[in-house]
């Protein structure tokens, strides 16, 4: 009786793990590796024949760089936006809002009770010609009478930026609100003034949140497709608008799954150099 209990025991943390597995197995590893298979064939649709088709992976990159370089440039540039508007308003929150934190979060999470496209079509009347943005600006004579905002790099990267901020501004909250603040205070008693506090105690603290939230900004907004597509033009393509394009427009599977893929490795090798940089404690962290 006492050898079954504790082979029960045993057994009881991987059958809680089941579910999980199911999980992932069915909704993540098994269209993977269809993904995979559909990545190495080759014909026209509906036509397609499994050949080891390997060229796909060297065709879709020498084909699409440009669109693989603008995806993470456009993502690298709505991360650093992210962290530099996230940081200090999250700080101010974290340690300043006394009793009103929790409206102010609510404030920053608002936006994700609005669907992701509606959220993105209302930065076309934001940035319109006719809009208040962009008649401010030509009223203090940033922007000429012609000139204008929108299908711009700008408003692509403005909406990304936008449409992810939460992603980062979350995990900074987490990691700020958990710095006990008797650790500041002894700073200044060690004659530290605040900007030495900050560099010295707050910001190495809060790195744990900075490393958190450039990955959950930069990986999705790498693959986006949807502000490229609305408030941008040809021109501001990036390799999001492609893979949709290759699956539900000219049906052309392997191609776009094998775009896919050098995508999922490109962001995988990033974040290895990310890792290498910042240190892996701090990734796992």
């Amino acid at each position: 009786m006492g050898s079954f209990f504790h082979q029960h025991q045993r057994l009881t943390p991987y059958l809680l793990l089941l579910p999980g597995i199911a999980w992932l197995a069915i909704f993540f590893l098994i269209p993977l590796g269809f993904l995979g298979y559909q990545s190495l064939q080759s014909g026209i649709y509906p036509n397609f024949e499994f050949t080891w088709e390997v060229s796909n992976f060297t065709d879709a990159f020498t084909e699409y760089r440009e669109q693989f370089f603008r995806s993470f440039l456009y993502a690298g540039l709505a991360t650093i936006a992210c962290l530099l508007l996230a940081y200090p308003l999250v700080y101010w929150i974290a340690f300043k809002a006394g009793a009103w934190r929790n409206l102010f979060l609510l404030f920053i999470v608002a936006p994700f009770f609005v669907t992701y496209l509606v959220r993105t079509l209302a930065w076309l009347n934001i940035l319109a010609s006719e809009g208040p943005v962009v008649g401010f600006l030509r009223d203090i004579h940033v922007l000429g009478a012609n000139e204008g905002l929108l299908y711009t790099t700008f408003a692509v990267v403005a909406g990304i930026t936008y449409n992810f901020f939460p992603f980062m501004a979350l995990p900074l909250y987490v990691s700020l609100e958990q710095i006990d603040p008797r650790l500041l205070e002894a700073a200044k008693d060690l004659y530290s003034s605040s900007t030495q506090a900050f560099l010295r105690v707050t910001l190495p603290l809060s790195a744990p949140g900075i490393v958190a939230g450039t990955l959950l900004t930069f990986i999705p907004a790498a693959g986006d497709f949807i502000n490229a597509a609305l408030l941008g033009t040809p021109k501001q393509t990036m390799i999001g608008n492609v893979i949709q394009a290759k699956f539900l427009e000219s049906l052309d599977y392997p191609t776009a799954a094998s775009l896919s893929f050098v995508l999922m490795g490109a962001i995988l090798v990033a974040l290895l150099v990310y890792a290498r940089i910042v240190g892996s404690e701090r990734l796992t962290g």
